[in-house]
Order: C-alpha cells, then sequence, then structure tokens
C-alpha cells in the first residue's frame, strides 16, 4: 500500500535527483507484494504529474524535470521481472510517441501494461518519425497500434498520424492516450471505426479484456 508518507519520499527523493532513496522505495513496494498497476499509477504516474505541473508553474527547472523522468524510469525498470516473466500469448502492440512529443514516460507505461497481461509490446519511444511508425507496423503486423500525446496543440498530428496509418492498414485497431487528450470527448467519434481514446490504465485493462 502506498501511503501519504512512501508518496511524499519517493517525490522528494525525486526532486532532490536521490535515485537510490527512490529505488529503495519502489524495492520495498515490490516486495511487498504491490500490484503492478498501483505501483505505477499510485507512485510513478501520481509522482510525475505533479512533477509536470512544478514544471508548467516554474516551480522547478526542466532540468529537475528530466532528472525526476529518468529516476522514474530506472525505477520502474526494477519491476521487469515481474511484468516481462508474464505468461505471453500471439498478440502484439506498437507503442509510440508522436513527433515533436518528448515525454515518453505515459506511452512506456502502457507499454508495460501491455507486456504484463501477455501481449508482446514494442515501445518506439518519443518523437517517432510516421514513416518509422508505418515501417514498423509492416513488418510486426500488430493487432494494436497505441499513440501518446501529451501537448493538446498535436492534436492535429495525432489526427495526421492516424489518418496515414488508417490509409496503409485501414482494418488495424488504434488507440491513443495522454494528458494531450484529456480533456477531449469523443474526438473519434463518428470519424473512424476502430479508433477510440483510451484514457487511463483502467480503461486499457477493459479493452485488453476484450481480446
Amino acid at each position: 500500500m502506498i501511503t501519504d508518507t512512501i508518496y511524499k519520499n519517493f517525490l522528494n527523493g525525486l526532486l532532490a535527483g536521490d535515485r537510490k532513496a527512490c529505488s529503495e522505495i519502489t524495492k520495498e513496494l515490490i516486495n511487498s507484494s504491490i500490484s503492478i498497476k498501483e505501483l505505477y499509477t499510485g507512485l510513478f504516474q501520481a509522482a510525475m504529474y505533479e512533477i509536470g505541473e512544478m514544471w508548467e508553474y516554474d516551480k522547478i527547472t526542466p532540468a529537475v524535470e528530466h532528472l525526476a523522468t529518468g529516476i522514474t524510469e530506472y525505477c520502474m525498470s526494477l519491476a521487469y521481472p515481474l511484468i516481462f516473466g508474464a505468461a505471453h500469448r500471439d498478440k502484439t502492440a506498437i507503442i509510440s510517441c508522436l513527433v515533436n512529443e518528448y515525454h515518453q514516460i505515459g506511452a512506456r507505461m502502457v507499454a508495460d501494461f501491455f507486456e504484463l497481461h501477455g501481449w508482446h509490446g514494442y515501445f518506439l519511444g518519443a518523437n517517432t518519425p510516421v514513416k518509422s511508425l508505418l515501417d514498423m507496423i509492416k513488418d510486426r503486423k500488430p493487432d494494436i497500434v497505441a499513440l501518446s500525446i501529451s501537448l493538446y496543440s498535436n492534436i492535429p498530428a495525432l489526427i495526421k498520424v492516424i489518418d496515414e496509418i488508417r490509409s496503409d492498414f485501414p482494418a488495424i485497431r488504434i488507440i491513443a492516450g495522454g494528458l494531450g487528450l484529456k480533456n477531449e470527448n469523443g474526438i473519434f467519434t463518428g470519424k473512424y471505426t476502430g479508433v477510440s481514446a483510451v484514457k487511463d490504465l483502467d480503461s486499457l485493462e477493459r479493452l485488453l479484456d476484450e481480446y
């Protein structure tokens, strides 16, 4: 269980750039048999949202935000023996950030969540060129393509990418998520078939239950 004290200690560790303290907190939670979803949402995601707000309002520098991101990604890797040790099946997902999207931690969480649920997740990372994404789709033939958007201003770019994917792969399932869509309701309604917004890991879990 993630108490307020545990959360505050982790957040303070991120702000101080103390990877050792943050990793020890993470290891203790993993050893306590916390669920991966609670660890990801209640600790990593919550802390990075707060860090992001601090950066947005100039309470911390970009360097502090970047350091906190790197530490969080390292702490996520501590759970990989559990995540990648899950039984896998013949389902594949490609997870990618859009061009000019450099906040990749949310997309990485989504990729890890696919793995946890037995999928083979191919995480392409930040600022992925559209051609590279299309080439990967052609090569891997995924069941789902997941697109990450952290900036509201990138919605036109998101629509453009979806249109290009649809042009080459008309039947593929596409999902999109991230802070850039948090205030968008029904953006894909009536425009596409097989394209939907996924607002959080709970929504993703429900979607995966369909497969």
